[in-house]
This record gives C-alpha cells, structure tokens and sequence, in this order.
C-alpha cells in the first residue's frame, strides 16, 4: 500500500539519454537513479518495458512476458567481452532527441547476434537457471523464430497453417530447423534480465521503486494469443477474433479508439481461477515494485468492437469479471502495490470497483480545467488515496497543452494556479501537484524541463510515437536541486533535508 506522502517522475527507459539510439539499462539508467536521490524523489515510473512490435508502442508487444532487446546496454556487452570496441563505432546516431526506430531495426539485431555467437557458452549455469525459472520463454522463442522465418509477418499470416494451429509435428519440425534462432531468442532475453535486474537492485538500494505499467490488453500479434487461444474471444478454426478492444466516441475523440487487441474469454478464466492473468502479473511484479494496472475500468465494462470495423463507434458494453477477479489480485499478491489507471468513462459501477480494491486512482490536472471546478481531477478535489499527475505520457505537456487550450480553460487555470503567461505555467502545475493531498504526486521530466507538445510521448490513434528522448545535460544538479527544495518544502521527500 502506497501510504507515505511522497513524489516520483515518470521518465520511460526509452527516453533515457544515450549515444546510440535509445535509453538503454546501462550507464544513463544508474545515472537517472543517483539523480532521483538527489531530487530527494522516492518513485521512477516507467512504461511498460516489452518486446515492442508494429507502431513501436509499448502497449503493443509480441510478449507479456519479454523484454524489449532494444533495451540491452551495448556499452556492458563490450565489458563483458561479448562485444569489441570497433562493433560500437559508426552506430552513434547525429540526433539524440528522438528514437529512430528503423534504423535500430536495421543495426541492432546483428550486434545482438554477435553478442550471442560470443557469449552462448558464456554462463551455461546461469543461462540454463533462467531458462528453467521462465516458462513462458520456449513459446516466445519458438514464437519469434518462426516470425523471423516468415519474414516477421504476424502469425495470423503464416503460410504454414500446422504451426499457426500449433500442430505437434509442426511444433517439433520447427522447433528442429530453428534451433539456432530459438537460442539466440532466448539468449538476449537472458541478457535483458541480467541487466535489468542489476539495475532494479541499484534503483531499490538507493531508496527508490520502480513503477511499472501493465496494459490491459495485448497484441493480437503476440504470443500469449499464439499459444494460448482458449484464453481469448477467437474463432477457434481460424483464430479470427469475434470482437475486439477499443473504447467508444467521447469528448476526446468523435470516432472511440480502436485499439483491435483480442478481448479475454472471461468465463474460460475464471473456470481455471484466473491462472493465465495470475501468471501474467506474476511476471510482472518480478520487474516493477509497483503496478498501474492500464485500463482499470476494462475490468467492470469493456467495449467489443466487431472484428473488421474501421473505427469504434460500433460497439457494445460487456460485463468483466469485476470483483470476483479484483479480489483474486487482492489476494494473491498481497505483496504488491498496484495503481488503478481508471481514466475515461467512470461510472458509478467502475468507482464501487476501485473502492472495493483500494488500490489508489489518478487524477490528471490538465483534465480538471473546466471552469466550474467540478471536476474530480481539479486539485482542490482530490483525495488522499490516489495518484495526482500533471499529464500522462498520452497527454502534452503542460506547456503545450496550454498553447492548445480554450480560452475560457486558460484563463481559469490562471486564475487558480496562479501563472501570467505560459513560460511560468509548468512551475506552477508542479507546486499544484505538490501541494495535492494525494499520496503520491508524478510528474513527467518534460514538465520538469518546461517543454512544450514536441516532447509528447504519444498522441492516440496516430503512428510516429514512442520517441521523445532527453538529452544528457538535461539531468543537471541545478534541477535536481530544484526539484529537491519543491519535494521537501510540500512534505513529500523520504526523509528531511540535512
């Protein structure tokens, strides 16, 4: 449980800075974690950190249970010997503030492999220990290697339907001419984890928690679906979903949003006790010491779009499992803290839900502007058990947010946050959270750094996201300092200043 006044930034590994294209486990990450102690900051919040398919997003990955290889420090490998120094040069890229995606698909993946080619008789004890700690790794790897034979179609479009149905022979066929691939699958997942690991015990040892997300849905490319049909809504011939996730028109998008994951087949979860989501979550809490659950409404009422629409305007509400499968998370994990991301349509159904759990909500400032003050996300309503944010890394930031606004929006936040001019307004955002009763109050390091929508992690429902990085000289001991003086004087550093 989430009970101390306190204060964390949301900043994705992505986004850490580093010389060859995105945030990586190594040096940066300890970095960013000496820099929170500084901020006097008890919280990193992170996004979901899997092995990211189609669009980049991290809520669209080809595992619920892998890392994104993208991830592994290069910098490390070549201590540990499982690269030279000249396999790293010519791979600096010229622009740090954003992820070139397509050019990490084209240069990663072969250091990778000459990474596994130099180390997969490295660690056969440690290797061997996590193979078996994992079960979820033999399907992901067999899963990914027939991707890459197939040219890394999704593999509702493999042309060989045996292993699309999962069919004995071709499971043990496959699993023989793709060996090789297989290991080396399994080896930078091997990889991944040392690293992050090592990194979580660093950024725990410090005092610090990592926040974790965990999306509600997953690809319909991905392979839990693969492996595991039953769990889900599909024609079971053709594994052809009936429906599909999205959320309905509302007053941010006239059309919903149609996310097309598979939705879950709830009466077959709760016949085995919710064993795949216990699973799932299982996995997770290894990573992150605390949990937002995306989504958390999904689990009172979800909308099913039918399969093939273009958008989510036709939809209906089912019922989810609801309390019923709250209380297994309860339960069982009763040594995890979870966040309820329970932004959207809330009803009073979906507020009986997250009283019920007690896992705190979030409230979002840029979502309580309207001029009335009646908004439950306006800082004045708040409560203690929830989690106040400025923005999420779906929203602008403040600043340009503020650009945005409605003039009547505008100029009551003026009036109630106490800025002239948009220069001054994410100062006066922070204090505001600060000043919140909520638990725990976030920020993102772009409110920090008073930047404007160039910096937005992701626009919904459009292509080109994921990508905003820091720069190096953006973590400075001036902010930091700065930061330290705002946490401690609202009452929300770990311990006082000496």
């Amino acid at each position: 449980m989430i009970n101390k006044r306190s204060a964390g930034i949301l900043l994705p590994i992505s986004s850490l800075p580093s010389k060859y294209g995105i945030g990586t486990l190594g040096k940066e990450a300890y970095n960013f974690a000496d820099f929170l102690v500084k901020a006097r900051q008890s919280y990193w919040q992170v996004l979901p950190i899997g092995h990211t398919s189609y669009g980049d997003s991290p809520y669209q990955c080809f595992s619920s249970f892998a890392g994104n290889p993208y991830f592994i420090d290069l910098d490390l490998l070549e201590e540990e010997g499982l690269l030279d120094k000249k396999d790293l040069k010519g791979i600096k890229v010229k622009d740090a503030s954003h992820v070139d995606y397509g050019y990490l698909y084209e240069t990663r993946y072969p250091l990778l492999h000459k990474a596994f080619m130099n180390g997969r008789d490295k660690y056969p004890d440690e290797f061997n220990k996590f193979v078996n700690e994992n079960k979820w790794l033999p399907d992901y790897a067999l899963f990914m290697a027939v991707k890459k034979h197939f040219g890394m179609k999704s593999w509702l479009e493999w042309p060989d339907m045996d292993i699309r149905l999962r069919r004995y022979e071709a499971m043990e066929r496959y699993k023989s001419e793709l060996a090789d691939d297989i290991y080396f699958y399994e080896f930078i997942q091997f990889l991944f984890f040392r690293q992050f690991h090592e990194l979580k015990k660093y950024v725990n040892d410090k005092g610090i928690k990592i926040i974790g997300d965990l999306p509600i849905y997953i690809a319909m490319d991905s392979c839990e679906v693969w492996a595991a049909p039953e769990e889900f809504m599909l024609d079971q011939e053709l594994r052809i979903p009936k429906e599909v996730a999205g959320v309905p028109p509302d007053y941010f998008s006239k059309d919903g949003q149609l996310w097309g994951n598979p939705l879950y087949d709830w009466d077959h979860m709760r016949s085995n006790g919710f064993k795949w989501w216990i699973e799932r979550i299982d996995g997770v809490s290894k990573c992150f010491d605390v949990i937002r659950i995306d989504h958390f409404r999904g689990f009172e009422e979800f909308w099913a779009v039918p399969y093939g629409e273009k958008n989510a305007k036709k939809g209906r509400w089912c019922k989810g499992p609801s309390k019923e499968f709250v209380s297994v998370l309860m339960n069982w994990f009763i040594n995890v803290d979870f966040i309820a991301e329970d932004l959207g349509i809330i009803d009073d159904k979906v507020t009986d839900l997250l009283n019920f759990s007690g896992f705190p909500g979030m409230r979002v400032l840029e979502f309580g502007m309207n001029d009335d003050g009646s908004s439950y996300h306006n800082v004045h309503n708040h409560k203690k058990n929830c989690v106040c944010y400025i923005a999420t890394h779906d929203n602008d930031p403040i600043v340009g947010w503020l650009k945005k606004a409605k003039k009547k929006d505008l100029e009551y936040a003026k009036l109630i946050y106490g800025f002239n001019d948009k220069g001054d307004c994410a100062d006066a955002l922070i204090r505001a959270g600060m000043s919140s009763i909520s638990v725990l109050f976030i920020a993102q390091l772009q409110d920090y750094l008073g930047l404007s929508s160039e910096a937005t992690m992701n626009v919904p429902g459009t292509l080109g996201n994921w990508r905003w990085r820091a720069k190096k000289g953006d973590l400075s001991p001036t902010l930091a300092a700065k930061i330290a003086k705002l946490t401690h004087g609202f009452a929300r550093d770990p311990k006082p200043l000496k």
